[in-house]
Parts: C-alpha cells; sequence; structure tokens
C-alpha cells in the first residue's frame, strides 16, 4: 500500500500566562520554563522560580501548525490529495506537565511553592494526567496536597478511569486509599472503573476494585456489566489468559452469567463471537444460557460461526464442538447453505456440524456455495462430503447420533465416563478427522 507523505513542517509556539494577564509569547522566560519542566530539569526550574515564583500556577497555552496530507481520492497513479494546514492548540500547565512525564522531584518543587493540585487548564488535572502514565510516586505525592481523587475531566473521567494499564496498578491502590469512589461511572459512557479493568484484562485492579466495594453487576450506557466488557474484549490470541482470568474473578464474586445489554446479547454471545474457546467454556461451567437469542434472533452458535472466517487463528471448530456436545440448538438443516458460505475455509466446522445429524439432505447448491479455492484447499473433505449425496451415513455413524441424542446436553460430562477407548469417546465428542464417513 502506498505510503501518505508525512509533515511538511512544524512549528511549536507556546504562550503563557498567570491568572487573568493576557497570554505573553514565550521567548526567554516562559520558554526556559516550559522547556525545563518536560525536561525534568529541577536546577534550572528551581533558578526560574526564584525569579519569578507566581508561575508556579502558569497556564500555557502550546500552539503547533504543521501541513498535513489530506487525500481527497484514490487517484489512477496514486493517492490524490493535497497539503492543508493543521492548527492544534492545547492548554496545560507546570503541574501537569511534571506529571505527565513523571518528573517527581520537579513536581514536589512545584507543591512546595503552592501549585494548585486540582488546576486542569486542558481539561485534565495533574493526578489525570500522573495516572494515565502510570507514574505512582506523582500520584502520591498529588493526594498527599489534597489533589481530589475524583475529579471528573472535560471527558468526564475520574482518575481511576485513566488507570487503564498493568503499569498504573500502584496508582489505583494509591488512589483507593486516598478515597477514590470504586463505583463512580464517567458521564458519557456511565462506565466504571471495574469496566475499565474489564476492557483491559487488568486482573489485579479488578481485585482491587472488589475487595473495596465494587458492585460487579453495574452497567454502562450500552447496558453491559464487566463480564460482558471483558467477553467483548477478548480477542486477542495473546491476551487470552489475562481475560479470562478476569472473568473467573467476576464469576467469583457472583456476576451474573446471563446479563443482556442493549441489543440483548450476553456474555456468551461474546465470548462466541472471539472464538475464545476457554472463556465459553467457563461460562457454560457456571451455567451459561446456550439457548439464549439476541435481538436479531442469533444464538451463541450463530455468533462463532458467522465470526469463523475471521478468527482461524482461534480455532473456532472447537468452540462449536464444545457448544453442540454441551446441547447447543444445531442449525437448521436448509441453513446450511449459508454455513458453507461463511466457514468454508475452516472445514473442521464443517464436519462437525455434519456429523452432528443422523442425515444431511445435501443439494447441488451445496457445491455452488463452496468458492474454488476453498474446495480446491481442502479437495479430500469436501469429495467425501459430496459423496454423502447419494449414500446413507455409516452404522458406526448412525449410533454415535442415537448415543448423542441419548445424552443430550450431558455428552460433554457423561461421553468421558464411559468404558470406552479414547478414540471412541473423541468421535461420539465429535472430534474433526478431516473426513466424512
Amino acid at each position: 500500500m502506498e505510503e501518505l507523505p508525512g509533515s511538511a513542517f512544524e512549528k511549536l509556539q507556546i504562550f503563557g500566562k498567570v491568572g487573568s494577564e493576557c497570554w505573553v509569547k514565550a521567548h526567554a522566560p516562559v520558554d526556559k520554563y516550559y522547556k525545563s519542566l518536560v525536561r525534568g530539569d529541577l536546577e534550572k526550574l528551581k533558578a526560574l522560580i526564584d525569579q519569578h515564583y507566581e508561575d508556579v500556577n502558569m497556564t500555557f497555552e502550546i500552539n503547533e501548525n504543521e501541513l498535513e496530507w489530506q487525500v481527497k481520492s484514490h487517484a489512477m497513479f496514486g493517492l490524490s490529495g493535497l497539503w492543508s494546514l493543521e492548527y492544534k492548540r492545547e492548554l496545560t500547565n507546570p503541574l501537569c506537565i511534571s506529571a505527565s512525564h513523571g518528573h517527581t522531584a520537579c513536581l514536589r518543587h512545584l507543591l512546595f511553592w503552592r501549585a494548585d493540585p486540582n488546576a486542569a487548564p486542558g481539561g485534565q488535572s495533574a493526578l489525570h494526567e500522573a495516572c494515565r502514565g502510570g507514574h505512582a510516586d506523582c500520584v502520591e505525592l498529588l493526594l498527599e496536597h489534597k489533589a481530589n481523587p475524583n475529579l471528573l475531566n472535560d471527558d468526564g473521567q475520574a482518575p481511576l478511569h485513566l488507570c487503564a494499564s498493568q503499569n498504573s496498578l500502584r496508582c489505583a491502590k494509591t488512589l483507593v486509599t486516598f478515597g477514590a469512589l470504586v463505583n463512580q461511572p464517567s458521564e458519557e459512557t456511565q462506565e466504571t472503573p471495574l469496566h475499565t479493568a474489564a476492557k483491559h484484562g487488568l486482573y489485579e485492579h479488578a481485585d482491587l476494585y472488589l475487595r473495596n466495594g465494587a458492585m460487579v453487576d453495574m452497567k454502562n450506557s450500552l447496558e453491559e456489566t464487566a463480564l460482558s466488557v471483558t467477553c467483548r474484549e477478548a480477542k486477542e490470541r495473546e491476551k487470552q489468559e489475562s481475560y479470562l482470568r478476569v472473568c473467573q474473578l467476576l464469576l467469583t464474586y457472583g456476576a451474573e452469567v446471563n446479563s443482556e445489554d442493549e441489543e440483548m446479547k450476553t456474555p456468551l454471545h461474546k465470548a462466541c463471537k472471539n472464538a475464545h474457546h476457554s472463556l465459553v467454556l467457563l461460562l457454560l461451567q457456571s451455567q451459561a444460557d446456550i439457548n439464549a437469542l439476541d435481538y436479531n434472533g442469533a444464538s451463541p452458535l450463530s455468533c462463532v460461526l458467522q465470526a469463523a472466517a475471521f478468527k482461524k487463528e482461534m480455532r473456532p471448530h472447537r468452540t462449536v464442538q464444545t457448544l453442540l456436545n454441551h446441547g447447543s440448538p444445531k442449525i437448521w438443516p436448509t441453513a446450511f447453505v449459508k454455513v458453507l458460505k461463511s466457514c468454508s475455509s475452516v472445514p473442521e466446522i464443517i464436519e462437525i456440524l455434519c456429523n452432528s445429524y443422523p442425515h444431511l439432505p445435501i443439494s447441488e447448491k451445496w457445491v455452488e456455495a463452496i468458492p474454488k479455492e476453498d474446495f480446491q484447499r481442502y479437495l479430500p473433505f469436501y469429495e467425501s462430503l459430496f459423496r454423502q449425496m447419494y449414500t446413507v451415513r455409516t452404522l458406526q455413524h448412525l449410533c454415535r447420533c442415537a448415543i448423542r441424542r441419548r445424552l443430550g446436553r450431558k455428552c460433554h460430562s457423561l461421553i468421558p465416563l464411559l468404558p470406552a477407548p479414547k478414540s471412541l469417546q473423541s468421535y461420539l465428542l465429535l472430534e474433526p478427522e478431516g473426513i466424512l464417513l
């Protein structure tokens, strides 16, 4: 893909004012003051404050003008667009600058000279900035100087809402110690700190809030509980274990496993959409309703089938297999054409679904539904599938269906107890073999 042109030039201008004084363009003192704060140069900062102690509450206006490439259309020979002057304006103060960079010594000096710990010229206080950066020493210092732990920024978020990374755990602990409200919702999304921890898979944060009285089933503006948010965000394979641990914790504290959001989606719907097999299994073991339908009439099984082609690295067939072994309603046979279209690149799913029926009305439409490249890539399987068009399934398969029908939604727990070889148990549990017999 063609890369966009970068910035043509960048020009930074800094203005400052104290109290109601007019803005002063940053030449010597203001410019040096700003640079010493950004660099954390305590000696220069001390020297400047000794001369201008009133500047500890100065407000900086930072103007940044740069030319940016604005794309207008995709031309025949590349990207078409034009250079546009982008004007950016930011308000801040010395305390916020020091806190955002984690310069504790500078922060302490500013507070000694009575810098206002709750000032928020740019919409965020120094405490918000320190929490966002995970600077725990700065957080503690600000709170000791009477910073408000529940102050909302311009986005309606308290400092706890900005503790959204693993390195912010000490910040969160300090805030709670100084009286931060663990059930305080943000103004716009109505998310509590527990929702934030759930969203980012932060087990220790969630545990901290729950131990300090967080309500496990509070809902945000989308009617989602923390459990629902966790299942929605559990997308990345690398962070599967983190989200699983958070869900285990929430369920231990009594989270409602079948809570519905505004679209009537349950946590199981969302875990299935992400093809998160371990999470799906945990929810089912916690009595999640496998028959739940969302606002559009989709079941958990439908959710994983719709997402399977985009979640191949998550091995979505394992989720399909688990749902069927726990008694999920099967796909209506006439809807199989749609399943073939969406899941043809994951033949294990097609095999598992086919093996859950004694017989299926295979037709020429099925052949047409499969893209040629998928048919060729998995030729042995699809050839075995369409051989069933003119024959009946084997007696062995019919016996499997009879046993599964008898055991119903307890297949997952009872089949492993049968006095049968492991290979036969796997066969009864619909373990894919790569070919239909």
